[in-house]
This record gives C-alpha cells, sequence and structure tokens, in this order.
C-alpha cells in the first residue's frame, strides 16, 4: 500500500470538534502528525472543504482542509 503522507502518524483516540463560521461538529481523533490527521464523524453532511480542529485538552487549534473522505472518516491537512 502506497503511503503518502509526509509525516508518520500516531495512533489516538482523542475528542475534538470540527469548528467553522461559528458552529462545531464533534469528532474523534483517530490518528494524528505535525502535518495531519483522520477524524472519525458521525455524519459528514455540512461539513466544509476548510475548517479549524480544535483539541480542547491540548489548547490546539490547527486550520485543515479536507484531503479524503469516507463514509464516517475525514482525513486533513494541517493548513
Amino acid at each position: 500500500m502506497d503511503n503518502k503522507r509526509e509525516t508518520v502518524r500516531h495512533r489516538v483516540l482523542k475528542a475534538g470538534t470540527i469548528a467553522f463560521r461559528g458552529a462545531g461538529i464533534s469528532c474523534r481523533v483517530r490518528n494524528l502528525s505535525a502535518s495531519g490527521a483522520a477524524l472519525e464523524v458521525e455524519n459528514q453532511i455540512g461539513i466544509p472543504p476548510s475548517f479549524d480542529l480544535v483539541l480542547e485538552p491540548d489548547h490546539v487549534n490547527r486550520p485543515c482542509h479536507v484531503v479524503w473522505r469516507k463514509e464516517r472518516r475525514i482525513g486533513v491537512a494541517f493548513d
């Protein structure tokens, strides 16, 4: 399997928020690296192509954009 990622991602299980235009959608961060993450969501309806990923406990707020989408998963790259 080809891995086109720039950096190695580490498996995690963290609560996050997809934040955009004053709204927020809960997600779970399934893996994370310096350049991006894989997010698990209940439903992708309304999630825009670009948003901020907020990880409250870690005090992280990263702007990102969607690289791929699957049924309940979204791959993002940090801007």
